[in-house]
C-alpha cells in the first residue's frame, strides 16, 4: 500500500486533549477503511505565520500511515467537514523516516548559536 504523510492544523480553542483526540478519531476512520497508522505526533500549539479563520495560533498534528487512497480520500473529506479543522496536507512518501520528525527535536540538539570569537 502507499505511504503517506497528513500534517493537519485545528482550531486554537481546543485543549490539549481534544487535539490529541482528533488524531486518534482519524486514525480509527484510516482503519475502518483498510489503512494503518504507522506514527502519529502532536506537535503543539504553535503560532502561525497568518491568520487562518480568524485564528492566530493551531493545534498541530501528525501522521504517517499505510493506507489505499480510497481511506485517505475518505479521512480528508472528513477533516473538511469537521469545524475543527482548519487546514490539512497530505503527502505521499517513498518511505516513512526512523524515529521522530524534525519538529519532535529538542531545541538544544542545535549548538551553540552564540560562539564568542577573539
Amino acid at each position: 500500500m502507499p505511504l503517506y504523510e497528513h500534517v493537519f492544523i485545528s482550531r486554537q480553542d481546543l485543549s490539549n486533549t481534544q487535539a490529541e483526540g482528533l488524531v486518534e478519531h482519524f486514525g480509527i476512520v484510516l482503519k475502518d477503511n483498510g489503512g494503518t497508522v504507522v506514527n502519529s505526533e502532536y506537535w503543539g500549539l504553535k503560532t502561525m505565520a497568518y491568520k487562518i479563520n480568524k485564528n492566530r495560533k493551531g493545534h498541530y498534528a501528525m501522521m504517517r500511515t499505510d493506507s489505499p487512497s480510497e481511506a485517505v480520500q475518505e479521512m480528508e473529506r472528513l477533516m473538511r467537514l469537521n469545524e475543527d479543522v482548519m487546514r490539512v496536507l497530505t503527502i505521499k512518501v517513498d518511505k516513512h523516516d526512523e524515529g521522530p520528525s524534525v519538529q519532535m527535536h529538542k531545541r538544544d540538539d542545535r549548538g551553540d548559536r552564540r560562539e564568542q570569537h577573539d
